[in-house]
């Protein structure tokens, strides 16, 4: 009976990150549908993507730390609830203001629905973290791929986009509703009032920033997403403004990347049984770098279309193995790892920023070979040497 429970509230926990990508990977695909009805520019894209995640890696950690501590149930479906709210307000989204506003209301809602839905996870089976941090991403992988699908036969069809956010709604309030029921407190958590479980771990987490295994976990995450979020967020709008392809090529090709990707993380699950994660990182690492290169410099849409899918398929792991190190490194505190993850995303949340002021004097070409950054962080960053290599070097991090 009790295995049986654990395995459903498993499977909530998954279909929580599969509905979050599944949103994530509708909006990333219809930027130009959304910009073109809005009249968005670069800068103001940039704004829509850095500011709300700015924001969202200022109250995010104040989240994770209570996730420890105090009520983690009663935060989760709180996120939940605002999480439903933010795709409401995107769906009746008539300007630049009310969509910004709309995302800002997003970010800390995924951050206690969503992230904290992934730190109850890893308590499940502590020492399996990056087995189930690959489960979780495939999950999210499914999601991406079913949304912009989803984008892509609005955009065939020439229907609009805001419907698909509401419909999105309306199964957030349905997934509440079902977690509801299952037991997602953190067993041994200490019942305080909040401001009393932030004196106490606040100081705590920030003491955690001083270990320099934890530091590099974060920066290696930060820089891995130069190749997956933000290189997806800017991938639809460069196939339109810089190839001159449609919106439903664009959505194609955000279909093939994530397509591909989903294969990816289907097939690392079971590699990671067998094969060393950070032996895995490094090749894959070395191969984005290249194909990257080849995709920035080839000419026709075909071409790019099918580099674009090995990219999917080569930067599969990156997230899943790099953040299951990182909860590794630092065990019995997935709370704490969610409140450090976003004082790293701090930093994170300016580069999607940068990138798009860049863009918007330099053109959105020459800016996309900034994305290299992410594979040489990692070719650079990565630890070496067969103590680094193996899985079994896990259990030493933890007492680092």
């Amino acid at each position: 009976m009790l295995k049986s429970r654990a395995t459903r509230t498993i499977w909530v926990l998954l279909l929580i990150e599969f509905l979050d990508e599944l949103v994530f990977g509708a909006r990333e695909a219809a930027w130009p549908l959304i910009s073109r009805d809005l009249g968005l520019t670069y800068a103001q894209i940039g704004v829509l993507l850095g500011v709300p995640l700015l924001f969202s890696n200022v109250v995010e950690p104040i989240l994770g730390i209570l996730a420890d501590v105090w009520r983690r149930r009663a935060l989760i479906l709180g996120g939940g609830l605002c999480f439903v709210g933010a795709l409401l307000l995107t769906g009746f989204s008539q300007g630049f203001t009310t969509l910004l506003v709309a995302f800002m209301v997003f970010g800390p809602a995924s951050g206690a629905f969503v992230s904290l839905a992934q730190a109850t996870l890893m308590d499940l089976a502590p020492h399996r973290h990056e087995q189930n941090m690959a489960r979780w991403t495939f999950a999210g992988s499914v999601g991406v791929l079913a949304g912009s699908l989803a984008i892509g036969a609005l955009a065939w069809l020439g229907w609009g986009w805001r419907g698909l956010f509401l419909a999105f709604a309306a199964l957030a309030a349905l997934l509440v509703a079902v977690a509801w029921r299952q037991p997602l407190d953190k067993p041994g958590a200490v019942v305080a009032s909040p401001l009393a479980g932030l004196r106490q771990g606040l100081p705590a987490a920030l003491a955690l920033l001083r270990r320099a295994k934890v530091v590099r976990w974060l920066l290696l995450l930060e820089f891995s997403d130069l190749m997956l979020d933000i290189l997806l967020g800017f991938l639809a709008l460069y196939f339109v403004d810089v190839t001159g392809a449609t919106p439903a090529q664009a959505g194609l090709a955000v279909t093939v990347w994530t397509g591909v990707g989903l294969l990816g993380d289907f097939l690392l699950i079971p590699l990671l049984e067998r094969v060393s994660g950070l032996r895995y990182l490094r090749l894959s690492a070395l191969l984005e770098l290249l194909l990257f290169s080849a995709f920035l410099l080839a000419p026709g849409y075909g071409v790019r279309l099918a580099l674009i899918g090995l990219l999917g398929f080569f930067n599969a792991g990156w997230y899943s193995i790099l953040q299951g190190r990182l909860y590794s490194t630092l065990p019995e505190q997935s709370g704490a790892v969610l409140a450090l993850k976003n004082v790293s995303g701090l930093f994170g949340a300016l580069i999607p920023l940068a990138l798009g002021l860049v863009a918007q004097r330099a053109g959105l070409g020459p800016t996309m070979w900034l994305l290299l950054l992410g594979p040489v962080a990692l070719l650079v960053g990565l630890p070496s040497g067969q103590r680094g290599s193996e899985v079994g070097d896990q259990r030493s991090e933890t007492r680092d």
